[in-house]
């Protein structure tokens, strides 16, 4: 069976983040035909385009990473209903400069945990605006909003309730046969620019 490389970044820079926590939940109930490696985001530079000219180590080292997953998974928490600003900053990252959006026709899947009932809902749908307009195919199906009890998830990735672990399971599974027909459709394509003018001075 093909092994595809699933880079995933988590929206939290905290050590005891819950979504942290549910991103070892996610690994271990994956399909084996994806490999997982994490993208870190914690010590990038704030972005502005005053770097496009000449990446910082920092920059260059996620672009390429990016660049050599076959799909990314997003696991995140919700910040004053909206996308955490490191996850924010390092998706700027990627996506600059001008023409090599490293981002454009990835695979990719969100997910994230939250303490409350609403589960980081408008944190996704604010993210995938974002990754709409940077050309990202999502999967759309199975949303995943997680309400985080402490007494189902434990440290290191075991899921102690058996209706959570079998919804994770299927996301993942899902996320497999998603990132499958997306490659299988556009092979070739990853990395390319979508044709949209996002050169400009908000940045």
């Amino acid at each position: 069976m093909t092994q595809y490389k699933v880079g995933y970044l988590v929206g939290s820079l905290s050590k005891n983040s819950i979504n942290r926590t549910l991103s070892k939940a996610l690994l271990a109930v994956a399909p084996s035909t994806l490999e997982f490696t994490e993208i870190p985001i914690r010590d990038l530079p704030l972005y502005n385009y005053d770097f496009d000219a000449d990446y910082p180590p920092e920059g260059r080292a996620f672009k390429e990473a990016v660049l050599g997953s076959d799909a990314i998974l997003y696991v995140s928490p919700e910040y004053n209903r909206s996308i955490p600003g490191a996850l924010k900053n390092a998706i700027d990252w990627g996506s600059r400069p001008w023409g090599e959006n490293a981002f454009a026709r990835k695979p990719s899947a969100i997910i994230g945990a939250s303490i409350g009932g609403i589960g980081t809902a408008v944190m996704q749908a604010n993210l995938r605006s974002v990754l709409a307009f940077l050309d990202s195919p999502q999967l759309n199906a199975p949303e995943a909003y997680i309400r985080f009890q402490p007494e189902v998830f434990g440290q290191d990735g075991e899921v102690h309730d058996e209706t959570t672990k079998q919804f994770l399971t299927t996301f993942m599974t899902e996320f497999e046969a998603f990132i499958e027909r997306v490659l299988a459709a556009a092979p070739g394509h990853i990395g390319q620019e979508p044709d949209t003018d996002h050169h400009n001075e908000n940045h």
